[in-house]
C-alpha cells in the first residue's frame, strides 16, 4: 500500500457511528430529465426479431442462458439498441400483476437508470425492455478489469450516482430494489453509471429477492425472508465496500476488519495515492452505517446522497475519460467496407463483396457439399452460380431473381446471398428491399459486421440518417470486436 492508504490504515475508524451529515444536493432535478421514449407494449414476434430469434450470442446476462432469466442485447425496428430480459416461463403465472409491475416501473425516466421502455406478455411468455447500456457492468470494470483499474474519482461517482439512482426511485414510491450488486450497475456510452431498472422487480411473483451469496444478504431478510427500504441500505454498504476494495468481500468480515482498523487488506492496493486519508475515512464511515446490523440505525437515502455528494473528485472530467474509454462523440475508425457504406459508395461496396466471397459462410459451404447428390440441390446451387456470374457482372436485376430462387427453395441460410442481394436491390433503387434482406442475414448471423454495414448502407438511402449512424458505428464495433478474438 502507498502512504496515503496506510495513513488511512492507522486512523479512519474511531469506533463511532454518528449521523452522516447532510449537503444540499444541487443535481436533483436535473437527473430526472431523460430522453427515453414513452414506456409501450411489444408483441413477441418483435422481440423474437430484436433478438435474432434470443440468438446465444446476443445473451449478456451474468449466467449465460444456464440462468433462469436471461438477458439478450437487442435491436428494434428503428435501431434502438435494447435490453431484453426473458423470464421463465413459470416466473409471473398471472399475467395482470406482471402487467400493472412493469407498468409501474416504466413509468420511471432518470438519467441514473437504464430506464425500462416496454414489457411483453403473450401466453406464458413474460419479458422486459429496457434501454442499452454498451459499456458492461460494475463487475466488469472493478473485478475483472483488462486495461486499468477502476479510478477512485469514478469509483465515488458510481457511488454518488446509484445513490441518487435510489432515492429517486424511493420518490415515486419504488423504494424497494431486489438484489443490489455490482452486476446492477451499468455504464452507458458516454460511460455515466446507470441503474438497472430490471432490479425493481423481482425475478419472479413469489421469487426471493436476494439471488447472491448468503453472506451477503441483509441480517433481518435472513430472519424474515422479506426485503425492506432498510435491506437496500445494507445491499448499498456492500457495494461501497466493493467500490473501496476492489473485492467482493462479505459485509461481516469488512466491518471486522474495520473495527481492528486492519484496513491494508480492505482497501485496493491500486488505489494507491490517489485518495485522502479524510476521504477514505468519510467513505469507511458511510459504508459502516449502512451495514449496522439493526435496519433503524441505518442512514436515509438522502443522507446519503448528501454525505457522498462533497466527496466527488474530478467532477469536470467525463466519465468516459475517468474510466478509459472511448464514447459516442468520438469518430471510430472506419474500414474500406464502413467508409464506402458512410458514403452509399455502391460500387465500392460491390467490389469488396465480390472480392469476399463466401468466406463467412464457412457452415453453409459444408451444408451444400453433402446435399449436392440431389437434383433439386443442383438446381439451387445452379441458381446460386447464376447469381454470382450476374452479381459479378453488375447484371443486378438477374442477380435478383436468381438469389430469389436459391433463398426461396429453403434448403438452406445463407447470410452472403442475402447481403449480395441487398446490394443488388440498392443498385436497383429498391432500399426497402435491400433493407429486409440486411435484417434476415443479421437473423442468420447475428454478429456479422457486413450485414449491419449494409443496413447502415440501406439506411442512409432511405434518408434515415440516425438510425444509419447507429448501424455503421456497431458494424464498427462488430469488426473491431472479430479482428481482435482473430
Amino acid at each position: 500500500m502507498g502512504c496515503e492508504s496506510s495513513k488511512l490504515a492507522s486512523c479512519c475508524w474511531t469506533g463511532e457511528s454518528g449521523p452522516i451529515h447532510e449537503v444540499q444536493n444541487p443535481d436533483e432535478e436535473k437527473n430526472e430529465v431523460s430522453d427515453s421514449p414513452a414506456f409501450c407494449e411489444f408483441t413477441f414476434e418483435q422481440l423474437r426479431i430484436a433478438t435474432s430469434a434470443f440468438a446465444v450470442e446476443n445473451i449478456v446476462s451474468e449466467h449465460g442462458e444456464k440462468a433462469p432469466n436471461v438477458v439478450y442485447k437487442g435491436k428494434l425496428e428503428n435501431q434502438r439498441p435494447v435490453a431484453v430480459k426473458r423470464f421463465n416461463r413459470s416466473a409471473w403465472p398471472d399475467s395482470r400483476q406482471f402487467l400493472e409491475e412493469a407498468r409501474a416501473v416504466g413509468l420511471l425516466r432518470n438519467n441514473r437508470l437504464a430506464n425500462l421502455l416496454g414489457c411483453c406478455c403473450e401466453g406464458d411468455e413474460r419479458l422486459l425492455v429496457a434501454e442499452f447500456m454498451p459499456k458492461e457492468t460494475l463487475a466488469k470494470h472493478l473485478f475483472h478489469w483488462d486495461t486499468q483499474p477502476m479510478k477512485w474519482a469514478m469509483r465515488l461517482r458510481v457511488a454518488l450516482y446509484i445513490a441518487q439512482a435510489l432515492e429517486y426511485c424511493t420518490g415515486k414510491g419504488r423504494a424497494l430494489y431486489h438484489d443490489l450488486n455490482a452486476y446492477r450497475i451499468l455504464f452507458g456510452e458516454d460511460g455515466d453509471p446507470r441503474l438497472s431498472c430490471f432490479g425493481l422487480m423481482k425475478n419472479s411473483r413469489d421469487g426471493k429477492s436476494y439471488s447472491t451469496n448468503l453472506a451477503f444478504t441483509p441480517p433481518e431478510y435472513l430472519r424474515t425472508g422479506r426485503i425492506t427500504p432498510e435491506s437496500v441500505i445494507f445491499s448499498f454498504g456492500t457495494l461501497l465496500i466493493d467500490l473501496l476494495s476492489g473485492k467482493h468481500i462479505p459485509p461481516s468480515h469488512a466491518l471486522d476488519l474495520i473495527k481492528d482498523r486492519n484496513l491494508e487488506m480492505l482497501t485496493d492496493s491500486c488505489l494507491e495515492g490517489q485518495f485522502s486519508t479524510d476521504d477514505g475515512t468519510e467513505l469507511v464511515r458511510i459504508a459502516s452505517r449502512c451495514l449496522q446490523y439493526e435496519p433503524r440505525e441505518r442512514p436515509n437515502l438522502k443522507s446519503l446522497v448528501s454525505a457522498l455528494y462533497p466527496l466527488q473528485k474530478e467532477a469536470e472530467v467525463p466519465s468516459h475519460v475517468l474510466m478509459g474509454i472511448s464514447s459516442d462523440g468520438e469518430t471510430m475508425p472506419l474500414s474500406p467496407l464502413g467508409e464506402a457504406c458512410l458514403k452509399t459508395d455502391l460500387t465500392a461496396i460491390h467490389e469488396i463483396l465480390e472480392a469476399l466471397g463466401y468466406k463467412d459462410d464457412g457452415g453453409a459451404a459444408t451444408e451444400l457439399s453433402f446435399q449436392m447428390w440431389t437434383d433439386q440441390m443442383l438446381e439451387t446451387l445452379n441458381s446460386k452460380k447464376k447469381g454470382d456470374a450476374a452479381f459479378k457482372n453488375k447484371d443486378f436485376s438477374a442477380a435478383i431473381e436468381c438469389y430469389t430462387q436459391f433463398i426461396d427453395v429453403g434448403t438452406m441460410a445463407s447470410p452472403t446471398v442475402f447481403i449480395r442481394r441487398s446490394l443488388s436491390y440498392l443498385m436497383s433503387d429498391m432500399p426497402q428491399e435491400a433493407l429486409n434482406d440486411t435484417v434476415q442475414a443479421q437473423v442468420i448471423s447475428p454478429v456479422w459486421h457486413i450485414a449491419s454495414y449494409l443496413q447502415a448502407a440501406s439506411l442512409f438511402t432511405l434518408g434515415r440518417e440516425n438510425e444509419a449512424q447507429i448501424a455503421l458505428r456497431e458494424a464498427a464495433i462488430l469488426e473491431e470486436e472479430k479482428n481482435t478474438s482473430s
